[in-house]
């Protein structure tokens, strides 16, 4: 089974992009961020030709997720529980069916955070703490889960070209970092690195300053696998061949294959 994360970058904007990709790689589940649509206008009839069940949880103008699956969804939950008051569309989560039970798959947009001295970094910090909450109770119920998505977070130095340029970056600050680790300690993997130590791993490059041409990105677009989805994984992969695309996302595809009879 083929489960994606896919930072679009406006759904509208890279239909057709998406649209190749899925034909090409032919995922079982893609978890899209920053669809940048309201669930109303989200292009779902093409995508559902293709053979995918379609959720959504939209916004008008920014943020956004969604879920692409062949499989039929048995449940889906919107929105990250522990703030009734937050109305970012930034989580979905589907469950599905398989042969072996239940596998819950989540997609997310963790805030970027910036600047720093503003309440969108404490807005960021409280959010994951409340995704910290979140994984523990799915933990708890030892099935596979897959928490995909933008998290907006460096996890280490390795995962950035020049690390010391995102020192006052809220991507890379201790908190958010911590933060990240905080999940990694649950017992939640981290599938690319899992598999893969190589340098230059990256997921996000910049329109800018000709980040893309000179390879200087960032990695940020992880696959968080609980232990059952852990003991499943086969690969993990960058489809980096996206961001050379005409009208690319700044984000690529990372896919993770798992093991199911």
């Amino acid at each position: 089974m083929k489960i994606a994360t896919w930072n679009i970058n406006g759904v509208k904007a890279r239909i057709e992009n998406l649209l190749h990709w899925l034909q090409e790689a032919s995922p079982d589940i893609v978890c899209l961020q920053e669809i940048k649509s309201v669930d109303e206008q989200f292009p779902r009839q093409p995508l559902e030709e293709l053979g995918y069940h379609v959720e959504t949880s939209g916004q008008k103008g920014f943020n956004g997720v969604a879920i692409l699956s062949k499989l039929r969804f048995d449940e889906v939950n919107r929105g990250l529980p522990g703030n009734d008051a937050d109305e970012q569309a930034r989580f979905i989560e589907g469950v599905f069916s398989t042969e072996t039970g239940a596998l819950r798959v989540a997609s997310l947009y963790l805030p970027n955070g910036n600047p720093l001295n503003s309440e969108k970094f404490v807005y960021k910090l409280g959010w994951m703490e409340r995704l910290e909450d979140w994984a523990k109770a799915r933990i708890a119920i030892e099935e596979p889960v897959v928490l995909a998505g933008d998290y907006n977070i460096i996890p280490e130095r390795e995962d950035a070209k020049y690390p010391d340029n995102w020192l006052n970056d809220a991507l890379f600050q201790p908190e958010s970092r911590q933060a990240y680790r905080r999940l990694v300690n649950l017992g939640m993997t981290d599938a690319l690195r899992a598999v893969t130590a190589a340098p230059g791993t990256y997921t996000f490059w910049d329109y800018q300053a000709g980040a893309w041409q000179k390879n200087n990105g960032i990695r940020i677009d992880h696959l968080m696998l609980s232990p059952e989805a852990a003991d499943r994984l086969v690969s993990a992969s960058v489809e980096k061949h996206t961001r050379a695309w005409e009208k690319p996302s700044d984000h690529v595809p990372v896919v993770i294959e798992l093991a199911y009879a």
